[in-house]
């Protein structure tokens, strides 16, 4: 599926869940058979993962998700973060935790 026709999807998602409470309850309890059944496209997940839908809909609380670790083997860093860590310069974590956890910063005062 290119990527246009996913974003579409997402947004299906994701309004349908904001609109209709026994979808955003069917989408919690089975994600894979409440997308499938909406948007007709399949959901093929690399073997031994699962999805999980969490509902973050309520606007009292402030949710952050916590990545899993990354594999440091995998991580590609670009010529510009190679040159600041050899050089001693700033890590990469700023960038990281501002895309990670966007609206979280604007609730921390330091």
């Amino acid at each position: 599926m290119e990527q246009k026709k996913e974003e579409e999807v997402l947004r299906l998602i994701i309004s349908k869940a904001w609109e209709d409470i026994n979808f955003r309850k069917s989408l919690v309890s089975d994600p894979i058979k409440a997308i499938e059944d909406l948007t007709g496209a399949k959901i093929v997940l690399p073997e031994g993962k699962t999805l999980v839908i969490n509902d973050q809909t309520d606007k009292t609380k402030v949710y952050v998700n916590i990545p899993s670790e990354p594999n440091i083997e995998d991580i590609e860093l670009s010529e510009s973060e190679l040159e600041i860590i050899a050089g001693g310069g700033q890590t990469v974590w700023p960038d990281l935790i501002n895309s990670l956890f966007p609206a979280l910063k604007n609730y921390i005062i330091v």
